[in-house]
């Protein structure tokens, strides 16, 4: 038994947790345009559901504007139906040739919810990290149970923390720069 079998899976599930949150804080509106807004719409094509980038060009001409322009006719009424089913809360506009969403400015009210959203995800992210890091020192305490020499066990904890420190410094920062972005008028 090698500590580095404890360690590895615990390090990837916890790099793991700060990915999906850098994912999930790109998902949150912060007043400022943003393409990844709509990646989680999807829209019916031919049977089947894509992400409105399948069928659509985007693009953000401006800091408050997300421009979206369907390749085909018929996809100007799907689009537009999923974006006003979806929970983005914005109105799309169209003019025939380009559907345009207009990102309205934040009000305090909403700017301390989406805050709030954001420290939800963080702490969901830490409850994470600290799981891996719990797996890994409890496979290493089984470890010294079938001969593990108990100062390698002892060392390879104390890795295991500083991980999960680095790991949590991660997610801080990724909560403190979303805060600025979101708080920022």
């Amino acid at each position: 038994m090698d500590v580095k079998d404890y360690l590895n899976p615990a390090e990837e599930k916890m790099e793991l947790a700060v990915a999906y949150l850098d994912e999930s804080l790109t998902h949150i509106r912060a007043g400022k345009a943003n393409p990844k807004l709509i990646d989680g719409i999807r829209v019916e094509y031919y049977g089947s559901a894509v992400p409105i980038s399948n069928v659509a060009n985007i693009s953000v001409p401006d800091a408050r504007t997300i421009a979206i322009t369907p390749w085909e006719k018929p996809m100007f009424k799907e689009i537009e139906k999923a974006i006003i089913n979806s929970e983005l809360g914005i109105t799309p506009e169209n003019n025939g040739e380009v559907i345009r969403l207009s990102i309205p400015p934040l009000t305090e009210e909403r700017r301390k919810q989406l805050v709030k959203q954001s420290k939800a995800e963080a702490e969901t992210a830490k409850v994470s990290v600290r799981n891996a890091r719990r797996d890994a020192i409890d496979g290493l305490k089984k470890a010294v149970k079938q001969g593990m020499p108990e100062d390698v066990e002892k060392d390879a904890e104390a890795t295991a923390q500083k991980l999960h420190d680095k790991y949590l410094k991660k997610i801080d920062d990724l909560f403190a720069a979303k805060e600025k972005e979101i708080l920022t008028v």
